[in-house]
């Protein structure tokens, strides 16, 4: 029977919380044709090995190397045919409904490419994983911010994360700029057509510069608060923490380069670099200060 979901998951040292996605995902599934990819950027926890236990449904495929995690979800992809493919981090699991919740939302909305689900932390909380295009501002008002928190009712703390207060309307979706790559169901024709993830990307804003990409090309980018997935944020960028924050800062220069400041003589470049290169030399400051903290490698 021809698949009707491709469910891929990059792994690198998750440990047992690769376990725990990939039976949420065959739980969540019963009863439909999926087919579950891991690819495993070079693990040396062992980690690898859980994508048996799922077997015949899910298989593995082992890199030398870490690749990153946009290069290794182009990987799955190529490896598979289901017309949806599932994206979803190892750290991560479902909510029983959530994909059928996300797989209605694209069914409505014939233009939409993709759509992503209300993502909590483990203690409940919203992570904030639909968000208005990254700029300038989105490191005084981003997710995380102090300032966003101070004055969470400013437009711009508003744009550049969306809650499900956005459908208060009653709406079982709304169009966002951008959903987390944690976890998100993409059209795999919309996928090919941008070339999948910019695997100049290693790790960060490759999400956010997918869904831009789709909707360049007319389509819509969807959050589906109705659906939801439980995410451990940065459990398996905790073996390498230094390596991690210095990836989100090239990758937000990449971003910054790529859609906001173009060409390369731009003046905004140099105030963009010398932003990030602060920041970046005081999240690695204070990571060391406090090596007791258990690190979020998602809000660097």
């Amino acid at each position: 029977m021809t698949p009707e979901v491709v469910a891929v998951l990059v792994n690198y040292n998750a440990g047992a919380e690769l376990r725990t996605a990939l039976r949420s995902v065959a739980e969540e599934l019963a009863g439909h044709a999926w087919e579950g990819v891991v690819v495993d950027n070079a693990s040396e926890d062992g980690s690898a090995a859980i994508a048996e236990e799922f077997a015949p449904r899910a298989r593995l495929i082992r890199n030398a190397d870490n690749v990153g995690f946009g290069r290794g979800i182009n990987q799955g992809v190529a490896a598979s045919s289901a017309p949806l493919v599932l994206i979803m981090n190892p750290d991560c699991r479902l909510v029983a409904g959530a994909v059928a919740s996300m797989r209605a939302a694209l069914d409505a909305n014939p233009s939409c490419a993709l759509v992503g689900p209300r993502i909590l932390d483990p203690d409940g909380g919203v992570q904030g994983s639909a968000r208005g295009d990254p700029d300038m501002l989105t490191g005084l008002f981003g997710r995380t911010s102090p300032l966003r928190g101070l004055l969470p009712s400013l437009p711009v703390a508003r744009r550049n994360v969306v809650t499900s207060a956005a459908t208060a309307t009653g709406e079982s979706s709304v169009a966002v700029d951008w959903v987390s790559g944690a976890c998100m169901l993409v059209r795999r024709s919309a996928f090919e057509a941008v070339g999948g993830f910019d695997e100049r990307y290693f790790m960060y804003w490759e999400d956010a510069d997918l869904c831009r990409r789709l909707r360049a090309r007319g389509s819509q980018v969807r959050y589906v608060p109705g659906a939801t997935a439980v995410h451990q944020v940065g459990h398996s960028s905790q073996t390498a923490r230094a390596a991690s924050v210095r990836a989100f800062h090239r990758s937000a220069y990449l971003y910054y380069t790529t859609h906001v400041a173009p060409g390369a003589l731009n003046p905004k470049r140099i105030v963009a670099r010398l932003i990030l290169s602060a920041r970046c030399w005081w999240k690695l400051r204070h990571s060391t200060l406090n090596t007791q903290t258990e690190p979020d490698s998602k809000r660097v």
